[in-house]
């Protein structure tokens, strides 16, 4: 039975956090607010922009507000980020092969559009993937399964026929939510800090494709 890939996008394809946290700190700066690293490692990473802001700010922040401080907050992300798209070591291989053995591959990201386009544009590999949603495809966003849901959907494959690729616990539980199997990437989080998976890798160097799915499918 054929079987489908799908990525998130931030800390899986490129390791984007540390820009993200660059961005917000220009972003809450300007209003007179300096988070600690540590306060971004609970309230950032994996977090919607919805809950980072409005837990930031100490308001629920929603809406066209929401509209307006996201892409504020984003264009000073992909301003900052434009010039050092890296993908995670092995990654550009792993999906060649992955091409290469005829799997169908998606990115399913909490990111807006705009930067979906910037980075898999960047890395050449938009017209190779079969699927592409971001946040403005899906009303409720991770952990709630829609985004991997509608992404099988795209891919016309059936959820359990699907392998995710996350690294972030709200990433994790929407792809558990959606019944598909789950690689951790231990990019921003340890093992201890997700939900279980059923592989983990720290990058994706020597990965091979069928040994992958004869694990997970056997």
């Amino acid at each position: 039975m054929k079987k489908a890939i799908i990525f998130d996008m931030d800390g899986v394809i490129c390791h984007t956090n540390p820009f993200h946290s660059v961005a917000f700190q220009e972003f809450f700066a300007k209003r007179g607010l300096y988070p600690t690293e540590e306060e971004f490692s609970l309230h950032m990473y994996g977090k919607s922009n919805s809950y980072i802001m409005s837990h930031f700010l100490g308001r629920k922040i929603e809406g066209q507000e929401l509209l307006e401080l996201e892409d504020e907050k984003e264009s000073l992300f992909r301003e900052i980020y434009q010039d050092k798209v890296n993908p995670i070591n092995g990654f550009l291989e792993f999906f060649e092969s992955l091409k290469e053995n005829g799997l169908l591959t998606g990115v399913a990201t909490s990111a807006p559009r705009a930067n979906l386009e910037l980075i898999i544009g960047k890395l050449g590999i938009v017209e190779k993937m079969e699927s592409t949603l971001a946040s403005e495809d899906v009303k409720k966003h991770k952990p709630d399964p829609e985004i991997y849901l509608k992404s099988a959907k795209n891919l016309e494959m059936f959820p359990e026929c699907c392998v995710v690729f996350e690294d972030s616990f709200s990433g994790v539980t929407a792809a558990k939510n959606a019944g598909m199997k789950v690689i951790g990437v231990l990019s921003s989080h340890t093992k201890k800090e997700l939900p279980v998976c059923d592989l983990y890798i720290e990058d994706y160097r020597g990965l091979d494709v069928k040994n992958i799915l004869n694990l997970l499918f056997n």
